[in-house]
This record gives C-alpha cells, structure tokens and sequence, in this order.
C-alpha cells in the first residue's frame, strides 16, 4: 500500500493506492481544509485512522507527499502554511520505511507519465522534440514553476521558486500595473498576480470603485466571483479582469520556456486554469505565450497543454514512493 498528498496552502489531499504489477490504483482519499490544522503531522494522522477504518490494518510500505516549498535534506517549510515537514517525524508517525517529500510541482511534474490522454488539453499541438526539456507551471494559492529534463531514460523533475522572482510586465497597461502594485508591495513578484489573490488585485487596479459582494468579507475568496462574472461576461470589469490575468500567465509561460528552451512542451497546471478552461483555450494565453519577438517561431513550435486531471500531484507522488521502494 502507498499513501501520497498532495498538500496545498488551501487544501491537502490525501489517498491510499494499491499497487500490482507497477500500477497504482487508488483505494481511498479524503480532502482536508489545510488551515484547519496546526501542523501537517495532524492531517497524517487523522486520515491514517479513517484509512484504517476503511481497509483494515494493510501496511503501508511507502508514502510521497507534495507540498509547496522548497524540500532541503527531507524538510520543507510550507510557503503558505504555518508548517515545517520533516522526512523522519512522518517515518515516526506513520511507522513506514520510506517517506519521500517533493515539492509540489515536482508531483505534478512526476505524474506527466502516468496520465492518460484525455486528461490534458492541448492549446498548441507543436513540434516536440523526443527527449526535450519541459517546463511545468502552476497558477493556485501561489505560483509554482518547475524543469524536466531527460536522464537515463526517464524525465526528472528539477524544482524551482521562480514564482517569487519579479514581475516583468509586458505592455504599457502592465507597467502601470506594476506602478500600481509597488505602492503596496515591497516586492511585486509574479505569485502575487499569477495566484488566485491576484484577480482582486487586478480588478481593483482597472475600476477600484466597482465592489462586489465577496469583497465586502474579510474571510471570503473574491477569485470564484470575479472568474465567475468574468466568465459569464454579467462585469465587464470583471471580464477585463479575467483577460488580463490570462494574458499575464501566458506571458510568464513564454518566458520560462525560453529560459529553459522547452522544447519537450510546457505543461499549465493547477486549479486556476481548469476553472477558468474557455478563457485559456481562446488565444488569449497563447497569444502572450509567443509574443516574444523575434523568437515567435520558436516559441509557436513548443507544444503547450493544460493538466485537466486535479488528482495528478498524488499520482506523482505515489509513484515517486513505490520507485523507493523498488530500488
């Protein structure tokens, strides 16, 4: 049996798979609420027992956690969370041999070989280069970026902090955004737009007199309405909102896709680009993907698609488990 999480700044998901013949099937998951818990060693628990209550006692003989931060020497520091995870404490807690920790975009780039088909959608088919490096990213709580490249007959995942690098805007309105953001930030990095806390953002910067509902709540996420009417087109700030945020992440792709000459493909994760699906498979994020000059043609060549699977981070880290246990 392995477990896995894919552990976020607003939820943690957790599962328990069963493996036969390298295959790993799902058996049992559950979804916490992350800040509902004081420390990621309560979650373990508490889904350990509700497993147990399911399956019975089956031991577990590895378990993979991807969680957003940076992992050195088997800890991480959640980015979001108030939370430090440490490999040994969950080795104690969990009573298994093997814990493996990976970032979390390490998870999603881990899983890339285990998808199926229909579990992307391709918004430029390309010309992909066997063995090419690819470029993962991901737009949620925060802004996850990571490299794979081929080794040995596998791809591996390299992992980056490049959402907390600074923003480079791209068009005049841009610039003014980023005049905008400087009289509130200290640093105005690209996790503070590309992130779901970026659409109120935005939005104020284009009409800050238009309000709406979700705003007026200290505790609520203003991202669902603001996506939602932009969406449906009901606010037209709303939708401007959604346009711009759009193109922005499409920029920031083309960028990291030079910086790392993907020519494997770049991959869009994460649960921002699911829901707001249309709007990124309408040219608005491709056309900012290439719009980089005189690399334009490269860049229309790289193949792009869209992880539409959400459970994909527990794949990955499931499997990166059993390939310790394997050795």
């Amino acid at each position: 049996m392995i477990l896995a999480g894919d552990v976020g700044g607003t939820k943690c998901n957790l599962a328990m798979f069963s493996e036969k013949d390298g295959n790993l099937t799902p058996v049992f998951r559950h979804r916490f609420a992350s800040k509902e818990f004081a420390k990621f060693d309560l979650i373990v628990k508490e889904f350990s027992g509700q497993a147990a209550d399911r399956l019975g006692r089956e031991r577990i003989n590895a378990a993979g956690f991807g969680i957003a931060g940076p992992v050195i020497n088997g800890r991480v520091r959640a980015t979001n969370l108030p939370w430090i995870v440490e490999t040994e404490t969950l080795i104690r807690e969990l009573n298994v041999p093997h814990v493996v920790l990976l970032n979390d975009l390490g998870a999603w780039g881990h899983s890339l070989e285990h998808l199926a088909p229909e579990d992307f959608c391709v918004l430029n088919p390309g010309k992909p280069e066997p063995g090419g490096t690819r470029a993962l990213l991901a737009a949620g709580t925060g802004l996850g970026e990571s490299i794979l490249f081929w080794d040995t007959g596998r791809y591996r995942v390299v992992p980056s902090e490049g959402g907390h690098s600074d923003f480079a805007p791209h068009t005049e309105q841009q610039i003014e955004l980023l005049r905008f953001m400087r009289r509130r930030y200290p640093q105005v990095s690209w996790e503070l737009i590309l992130s779901g806390r970026g659409f109120r953002t935005i939005h104020e910067f284009l009409a800050p007199k238009v309000l709406h509902a979700s705003f007026e709540d200290p505790d609520a996420d203003p991202a669902p309405e603001i996506t939602r009417r932009g969406l449906d087109k009901s606010c037209r700030v709303c939708s401007d909102t959604v346009d711009l945020w759009t193109a922005i992440y499409g920029a920031e792709a083309g960028n990291l896709a030079l910086k790392v000459l993907a020519l494997g493909g770049v991959y869009v994760a994460g649960g921002i680009a699911v829901k707001i699906l249309e709007k990124m498979k309408d040219g608005t994020f491709f056309h900012a993907f290439k719009d980089k000059w005189k690399f334009e043609g490269l860049l229309s060549n790289i193949p792009v698609s869209i992880i539409l699977n959400e459970s994909a981070p527990l794949l990955g880290a499931a499997y990166e488990a059993l390939a310790v246990v394997d050795r």
